[in-house]
C-alpha cells in the first residue's frame, strides 16, 4: 500500500455565507464523492491513507482538501503524531445523505480508526474482493441501523462486516465475515465473550433483530498487531472446537501501524 504523506494545516474558520457560495461554485468528481464517502463511513481519515485510498500523490491531495475545506464539506487538522486527519462537516454529511454525526474524531480513537480503514483498503485491494464484487459495511453503517432512529444498545458491533454477494463462481458466495482489528491485548475473558457474541448471532443489527436458524457469520477475520496476536490465539483456544473453525487470524496489514 502506497504510504503518501503530507501535513496540512488545521481549518480557517469561515462564514456560513462564504462557505455556502463555495459549495455552490464547487464540481464534485467522482473522486471527491468517493474520498468524502470514505470518511462519513470511517469516522475519518488519515491523510497519507486517503492519498492511497484515491490514488492520488501528496501533492495532488493538498488541492482536493483545499476544495473540500473552501466548500464547507470537510475540516483537516494536526490531531496527535503523525500526518493529518480530514473529517466531514455536517454540510459534507448532508451533501452524501449520511445520518452520522459530524465531529473531530477522538484522539484515543485515531489508532484504531487507522487501523481500520488500512485492513479495509487491503481487502479492497485484492483480487478475488474486486473479481466477486464484495463489499464492506462498516462499523458506523451497522451502528446506524441498529439505532434505527433511536438509541438501542447492542452486545457487541464488529469493526465492519465483509459481503459476498451470491455469485455461482465465488467460493464465498452468500457468506458475510465478520472483521475485527485488534492492536491491544484485552483481558481473556473479555475477547471470548466478544468472539462468542459474533459467532453466535443469527440476525442483522436493528431495533427487531430479527435471526434465522443459521449463524450470521461464516467467519470472524481477526486482524491483530504484534502485542494482541497471543491473548486472540488464547482466546480461539478457550473456543468451542466448532467455534473454533470459523475464526481466522493474521497479521494486521501494511500501513495500520504509526
Amino acid at each position: 500500500m502506497p504510504a503518501a504523506q503530507t501535513a496540512l494545516p488545521a481549518i480557517s474558520h469561515r462564514s456560513a455565507k462564504s462557505h455556502r457560495s463555495a459549495a455552490g461554485r464547487m464540481r464534485l468528481t467522482d473522486r471527491d464523492i468517493q474520498g468524502l464517502t470514505l470518511c462519513a463511513e470511517q469516522y475519518a481519515a488519515p491523510v497519507d491513507l486517503l492519498a492511497a485510498a484515491l490514488d492520488v500523490p501528496p501533492e495532488r491531495l493538498r488541492g482536493i482538501l483545499a476544495r473540500w475545506r473552501q466548500a464547507g464539506y470537510a475540516e483537516t487538522g494536526l490531531l496527535g503524531q503523525g500526518p493529518a486527519w480530514c473529517w466531514l462537516t455536517p454540510a459534507g454529511m448532508r451533501l452524501l445523505g449520511r445520518p452520522y454525526r459530524a465531529r473531530q474524531p477522538s484522539v484515543s480513537r485515531l489508532a484504531h480508526i487507522r487501523a481500520v480503514l488500512a485492513v479495509r483498503l487491503w481487502l479492497e485491494a485484492g483480487e478475488l474482493y474486486q473479481q466477486e464484487h464484495a463489499w464492506w459495511r462498516s462499523e458506523r453503517r451497522i451502528r446506524a441501523a441498529a439505532a434505527g432512529g433511536g438509541r438501542v444498545a447492542v452486545a457487541h458491533v464488529p469493526d465492519a462486516e465483509l459481503h459476498w454477494p451470491s455469485l455461482e463462481t465465488s467460493p464465498y458466495g452468500g457468506q458475510i465475515w465478520a472483521i475485527e482489528a485488534e492492536l491491544s491485548p484485552k483481558p481473556l475473558a473479555r475477547t471470548v465473550g466478544i468472539m462468542r457474541t459474533m459467532l453466535t448471532r443469527t440476525g442483522d443489527y436493528g431495533p427487531t433483530e430479527d435471526g434465522g436458524r443459521e449463524p450470521r457469520y461464516a467467519q470472524v477475520v481477526y486482524l491483530t498487531a504484534p502485542a494482541a496476536a497471543s491473548i486472540v490465539g488464547r482466546s480461539i483456544g478457550a473456543l468451542p472446537i466448532p467455534l473454533q473453525h470459523r475464526m481466522s487470524v493474521r497479521d494486521l496489514p501494511r500501513g495500520a501501524l504509526r
